[in-house]
């Protein structure tokens, strides 16, 4: 038997592997912010960056030589390969057209190392981009909780000192929506609570026993403050609180909540009609009268939680028929290089590493700077190819939206395809036809058989809508016949697409859709 010999020894393999420059990041990174958080990058470097200044500073200079000397002691080590023109700005040959060309060949090798969710910090949140970020927004005073609301209402009621505690202590135990739930710390989720709870822990809160009694008319009085339905330990409950003795159609309505819910959702008139004795027009008057009942009373003083759109692109029409494009960027800082700080790093009887320290900081400037206008560039060059292609939507409204490929920007900019991507992500565009992410202008379709068009899917769920408004609501068309709809005009679409744009759009099924004559 052989042994097996093992033994350490030295190997010397040749491989060829690609990193990217620090810089080609940056430029990524910067090219795929949108105008918010961009302003945000830029107010960070002018915090961690002694050498960038505000362009609209004037010609006061930062010149505390104390801060460069603490500078020189923390760039102990640094290189010295930073290289100057004779005006004090780093030598930087790669920017503008040839800057995208470097970038491009990146993007081609790496087309899997940014994913969408590559962002910066966003902790930095500094007094300027509030107030901008206020102005733009007109952010309206946080409203008052449903609890504030529902306590306040207790002053006007006629209620020993006992009692108006065990009320509020019910109010504290109502959810968002205005439900009477357990808001046990240990537990994930509320989830309902039985009175008997509700008296414990007010005994364990405040040492003071109350009976199943007591709770029910405190309960009771929460039932009947504003909004109604507050209080409720379900759904059920929640809606037979907003029925009184004024309600329309107030017997056939509670019958309804009480038995019906779910033949109303399933617009099962014919079954209600059997079991109630109801003829048509009255179930379908009773059921308008229930959706106009509030099942979350309680939500609508939950904070607002509004999105609010600051467009990066604003494309308008011109006197001559025409589109201009202009980014929103007023309000973006405008970085430059100290002039002060470029003449120390070139005075050679300065400190030695001070100098190297402002060399290196002077180039991680010039780089922020380059890759803000190449942003700007790269914006409005893919814009401008988007609304060239899709011109139509413009003149015409969304139905005439045309399918787009990145790819195909890509090309008509000269670019890679995830340049594209980086640049239409997360970025808004402000149109004379509304307020649309840059991502809604891309996307497939089909060919029209008829003109051998191509049809945007956009297209496609715009004439979905169509084809269901023009149905007969006694005989609403099944997703089956909205096929054969689509072939009649000469498109080819599948069962499972239409059911998914209709599902979309929030269009109930053919059932649900269907109106019940008398």
């Amino acid at each position: 038997m052989s042994g097996m010999q093992m033994g350490l020894g030295m190997r010397q393999d040749q491989r060829m592997i690609q990193t990217l420059a620090p810089r080609m990041i940056q430029s990524m990174e910067i090219l795929q912010l949108p105008i918010m958080a961009l302003q945000e990058r830029i107010e960070q470097e002018l915090e961690e960056n002694p050498v960038l200044e505000l362009r609209e500073q004037g010609p006061a200079e930062r010149t505390d030589d104390g801060e460069v000397a603490v500078a020189a002691e923390v760039a102990a080590g640094a290189g010295a390969d930073a290289e100057f023109n004779p005006d004090g700005v780093l030598k930087h040959d790669e920017t503008g057209d040839l800057e995208f060309a470097r970038m491009d060949e990146l993007n081609r090798d790496w087309d899997d190392h940014f994913d969408s969710d590559h962002r910066p910090s966003r902790s930095m949140a500094e007094e300027l981009s509030e107030k901008k970020l206020d102005a733009m927004q007109n952010i309206a005073a946080a409203p008052r909780s449903l609890q504030d609301h529902l306590t306040e209402q207790l002053a006007y009621i006629d209620l020993d000192r006992d009692e108006l505690e065990l009320a509020a202590f019910v109010i504290s135990h109502l959810d968002e929506n205005g439900y009477l739930l357990n808001h046990d710390p240990e537990r994930r989720t509320p989830i309902p609570i039985t009175l008997d709870e509700v008296a414990r822990n007010y005994e364990q809160a405040t040492g003071h026993p109350v009976t199943l009694g007591e709770v029910e008319e405190a309960l009771f009085v929460v039932q009947k403050l504003d909004p109604a339905g507050v209080g409720a330990r379900d759904t059920k409950e929640c809606l037979l609180l907003q029925v009184d003795a004024d309600t329309e159609h107030a017997e056939l309505v509670r019958l309804l909540v009480l038995h019906h819910l779910e033949d109303v959702a399933h617009n099962r008139l014919p079954v209600i009609q059997k079991k109630t004795g109801f003829d048509i027009d009255a179930i379908k008057e009773a059921i308008e009268v229930l959706r106009r009942l509030d099942p979350k009373p309680g939500a609508k003083f939950a904070a607002d939680n509004t999105q609010y759109v600051v467009p990066d692109i604003v494309v308008e029409r011109t006197d001559d028929g025409d589109f201009d494009i202009r980014l929103t960027d007023d309000w973006t800082p405008q970085p430059r290089i100290s002039k002060r700080y470029k003449e120390l790093a070139k005075d050679k009887s300065y400190d030695p590493k001070a100098r190297e320290y402002l060399k290196r900081k002077i180039q991680s400037g010039q780089w922020l700077i380059d890759a803000i206008e190449q942003r700007r560039n790269t914006l409005i060059k893919v814009t401008r190819e988007i609304i060239h292609h899709q011109r139509a939507f413009l003149d015409k409204g969304p139905e005439h939206i045309q399918p787009l490929k990145m790819e195909q920007i890509a090309e008509k900019v000269g670019v890679h395809v995830t340049t594209v991507s980086r640049a239409v992500d997360d970025k808004w565009v402000q149109t004379p036809r509304g307020v649309f992410p840059l991502k809604r202008f891309f996307g497939g379709g089909t060919k029209n058989k008829q003109t051998g068009e191509d049809v945007a899917w956009e297209t496609i769920k715009q004439k979905l809508l169509e084809i269901i408004a023009a149905e007969d609501k006694s005989k609403p068309l099944s997703d089956e016949e909205i096929v054969d709809k689509f072939q009649e005009a000469g498109l080819t679409v599948a069962r499972r697409t239409v059911t998914k744009y209709r599902e979309a759009l929030k269009i109930p099924s053919s059932r649900q859709r269907k109106e019940w004559a008398r």
